[in-house]
């Protein structure tokens, strides 16, 4: 399959979304949103046709694309160091994943696992997050360096922030791999920067809003 431009933005975005959602854990609290469903739901999409069936829609990607604009562009302001240093941070242990195909078949029966329980137990997201969050634990967690979160120290000490943030860096990595299967490259962020933030504003200005959808 040949993937286009809007491809990559879209995968990045969906990094950047799930770590946008670790640095508000982290510091407000767990909260279960749609921006957080489209995260996890995004781990049980396996096989999609499209890109965009990984998050269900684009306009779900709203959060994640908001944040690519923010830290590509001149308001300094707008830039978030953590996330910066989370996403650099979870493209190098992307590389080291993919070469690793016992981690990589831990995390495929893993998921199976998670999606079975989500699907036998639809109102119990607490189960399935954990599941997701002990996952990540046997995989990502396992290479290094390992992703150090910064925070309210109470709130990082409370199980279901800590699950709920091990479940988005879960679900930032399997976007980091989407965005590499569609041509991603560390090089496109030091020297393509404008290109991202240009296609990225396009895709926000395009955007339907969600109730539109429904």
């Amino acid at each position: 399959m040949i993937h286009s431009s809007s491809d990559r933005i879209l995968t990045f975005a969906g990094l950047l979304q799930a770590l946008t959602l670790v640095r508000r854990t982290a510091t407000e609290g767990k909260r279960l949103d749609r921006d957080v469903e489209t995260c996890i739901s995004s781990l049980f999409v396996i096989d999609a046709d499209t890109v965009e069936d990984i998050y269900q829609s684009r306009v779900h990607l709203r959060l994640g694309l908001e944040t690519l604009v923010g830290q590509l562009g001149p308001d300094p302001g707008r830039r978030d160091t953590n996330i910066t240093r989370y996403a650099l941070t979870l493209l190098h242990l992307e590389k080291k994943l993919t070469k690793n195909k016992a981690l990589l078949q831990i995390m495929e029966k893993g998921i199976e696992t998670a999606q079975t329980q989500s699907e036998f137990f639809p109102d119990s997201k607490e189960t399935t997050i954990a599941s997701l969050a002990d996952l990540y634990q046997q995989t990502v967690s396992t290479l290094s360096p390992r992703i150090m979160v910064a925070g309210d120290h109470t709130l990082l000490q409370d199980p279901n922030n800590a699950n709920l943030i091990r479940t988005l860096l879960l679900a930032g990595m399997r976007s980091a791999m989407a965005w590499k299967q569609c041509g991603g490259t560390r090089m496109q962020l030091l020297f393509k920067q404008s290109a991202y933030l240009s296609e990225a504003q396009t895709i926000l200005a395009e955007l339907p809003s969600i109730d539109t959808l429904i």
